[in-house]
């Protein structure tokens, strides 16, 4: 079933390329570098780089919300119908 608004709105060029080459990576990818940056975080905080921990701490989020568009362009498509309606 497909929803109309998906017609109306379609992905630039920009997106379709990054989707394109980020749907090759595997979506560990994404659960292991978030686990990588809180671990990095720990060992920064534990040498007593307080700011270069809570930096580098944050980027656990991001990957994660990376890892999930991954997997919804993956499971999804992006705009499967865009070609057909040039």
């Amino acid at each position: 079933m497909e929803n109309s608004k998906n017609q109306e709105h379609r992905e630039g060029p920009v997106a379709r390329k990054i989707e394109d080459q980020t749907a090759k990576l595997p979506s560990d990818v994404f659960l292991w570098t978030s686990t990588a940056a809180m671990g990095v975080s720990l060992l920064l905080q534990a040498l007593g780089r307080k700011h270069t921990s809570l930096f580098v701490g944050q980027w656990a989020a991001p990957f994660l919300l990376f890892g999930i568009y991954n997997k919804i362009v993956k499971t999804e498509g992006h705009d499967k119908n865009s070609d057909s309606h040039r």
